[in-house]
């Protein structure tokens, strides 16, 4: 068959016959099957063949197929109707009403449609799932659509994807909420007073920020500074459901919750410490470091809007800098602590998180969390984050259940069996009357016979002999050490006791120094709560109700940490 009648049409007619039917490409393929098709022997046509694949850059055998279709095709063979399957995707039905359904008119970004997609595909088994691209081409006419309806420019996908760099060389790609949360400390611009008005300074904030949404999802306000025991109470704050009452005047709820994948911070001692990751073996995240302290912009970036929406609405403003310091900012302070965070959480929760997220623009900060969400955060009980944010050492049991702490001597009758082993102990700062002894268990690998894990089990809790009745902070203690060693006094439960009730009975007598009213206002606002651990049943071991594995980790003493 010819591609065409010589005899109907001259060749200049043909030609513009072929160019008005056909684009540049088909031409291209004409031009070269047309010289190929010219007769010649044998040896010429492997040659021109060659040739013509090197021309279209493609093999051998399809230029053979290209000459085999248009001898039976003539034109038709280049006419380019686009595929069959046009506006069709190569996935199930169900798959394409999944991706419309998530999407929902806009509520979520083609980028969350795609995780969420992934993690169905993930929990379901199935072996293949619409890739990221498939998932761009499903929403594209929808998007299109409501663009179109709106009568307004297309803003794309800005800030659907962003990749954090860490210190040692890994990228952490954030694709959802509670995926990544940075932490990062301040000193608020506002000077506060205690409850009979005398000036206590300015207090610390620590934020607890979740990457993907830019929400605040928890917080510690204190004057304290930076530690690893202020970073353990903001992610204490952050992981557990938040609830208010009245006098906090909150118009809408703070849904967030849960626990982090990884944690991103600067390179501080409070956030290098073994205690924040001790945190992340019990909790189940891990602890990166930014490679660069330029990169902290999304948790630092609202220490500058709180200070100026929030702190400079408040009497006792003192200025980003000296320059700016108001004149009166002494004489106007007024505010408590526990004043300050009542208004804290209110702005928070009423303004910054419900406001509208500065890439997306439809979305609040909240509804971006909710969204983001690929699960229902898991809710972890109060009482065992008590336990998980104390601080731990280790220690020795003595005969007759016997330890020793911070020159405190404390017992158990638990303990006795155990007389000899070198113990974990858990404790809070905040009151050290009372420990928590843990065992570990190492098993080796009998190939490498090096540690594959380590289970930690239970003993049991000890408690400060004679001072069970008592309050006893950390510090206080320290304190009250020092203070016996330069009288020249034996340092034991009982001459700690005397202390105490010592300096109960004089405190009102004296003059207190500005820390010790730092922290009376502290306690109003975070007050010491003694963890408390249900005894195990009578007919079941001990290990029973508290044991977990974790991976092998250096052992750290932290009475000298912060």
């Amino acid at each position: 068959m010819q591609p065409f009648d010589s005899s109907s049409d001259t060749p200049s007619e043909s030609n513009e016959i072929i160019t008005e039917l056909v684009s540049a490409e088909a031409r291209l393929k004409l031009q070269v099957i047309q010289k190929l098709i010219e007769p010649c022997d044998r040896a010429t046509y492997g040659k021109r063949l060659r040739s013509a694949a090197e021309t279209l850059n493609c093999s051998v055998r399809t230029v053979q197929r290209l000459v085999k279709k248009w001898e039976e095709e003539g034109l038709a063979a280049f006419a380019q109707d686009g595929r069959r399957d046009k506006g069709k995707y190569r996935i199930s039905k169900e798959w394409e009403n999944f991706i419309a359904k998530a999407w929902n008119n806009g509520k979520c970004t083609p980028a969350q449609v795609a995780v969420k997609v992934r993690e169905k595909a993930k929990a379901e088994g199935a072996a293949q799932h619409p890739s990221h691209m498939t998932v761009y081409r499903v929403l594209a006419p929808l998007i299109d659509k409501k663009q179109q309806s709106a009568n307004v420019r297309s803003v794309g996908w800005r800030g659907s994807r962003l990749e954090l760099k860490t210190r040692s060389g890994e990228w952490l790609s954030v694709e959802y909420s509670n995926q990544v949360w940075q932490i990062d400390h301040t000193r608020a611009d506002i000077l506060l007073v205690d409850q009979q008005g005398e000036l206590l300074g300015r207090p610390w904030l620590t934020i607890v920020i979740d990457t993907y949404s830019r929400c605040i999802m928890g917080f510690n306000l204190g004057f304290d500074a930076p530690s690893s025991r202020v970073v353990a109470l903001a992610l204490r704050h952050a992981i557990l459901p938040k609830k208010y009452d009245s006098t906090y005047k909150l118009y809408e709820d703070w849904p967030t919750y849960g626990t982090p994948e990884y944690i991103f911070t600067d390179g501080g001692k409070d956030f290098r410490s073994e205690h924040l990751r001790q945190i992340g073996v019990q909790l189940g995240f891990t602890c990166y470091l930014r490679d660069r302290p330029s990169e902290g912009g999304i948790v630092e970036r609202p220490f500058g809007t709180f200070n100026t929406v929030f702190f400079s609405t408040l009497p006792g403003y003192t200025g980003s800098n000296v320059q700016s310091r108001p004149a009166n900012a002494e004489k106007e302070a007024c505010l408590t602590l526990r004043e300050l965070e009542q208004r804290f959480v209110a702005y928070l929760v009423n303004r910054y998180n419900r406001g509208l997220d500065a890439r997306m623009k439809t979305q609040t900060r909240t509804d971006r969390w909710e969204v983001g969400l690929l699960k229902p955060p898991t809710e972890i009980p109060e009482r065992q984050l008590d336990i998980c944010l104390m601080k731990q050492t280790r220690r020795t049991i003595y005969r007759g259940g016997y330890l020793g702490f911070e020159n405190l001597t404390y017992q158990n009758d638990e303990l006795a069996n155990y007389a000899g082993e070198n113990v974990l102990i858990r404790y809070d700062p905040r009151d050290i009357t009372t420990v928590w002894v843990y065992r570990r268990d190492v098993t080796q690998d009998k190939e490498t016979q090096q540690q594959k894990w380590i289970k930690e089990i239970f003993l049991a809790s000890a408690h400060a002999q004679d001072l069970e009745s008592e309050h006893i902070s950390l510090d206080e203690a320290k304190d009250i050490s020092r203070t016996l060693r330069t009288e020249g006094k034996a340092i034991d439960n009982q001459s700690v006791l005397y202390e105490v009730r010592d300096r109960e009975a004089f405190s009102e007598q004296k003059n207190k120094s500005r820390r010790e009213r730092q922290k009376e206002e502290q306690a109003l606002v975070k007050p010491a709560i003694k963890p408390v651990v249900e005894p195990p049943e009578s007919d079941a071991p001990p290990s029973e109700d508290l044991e977990f594995e974790i991976p092998p980790f250096e052992i750290w003493d932290f009475d000298d940490e912060d």
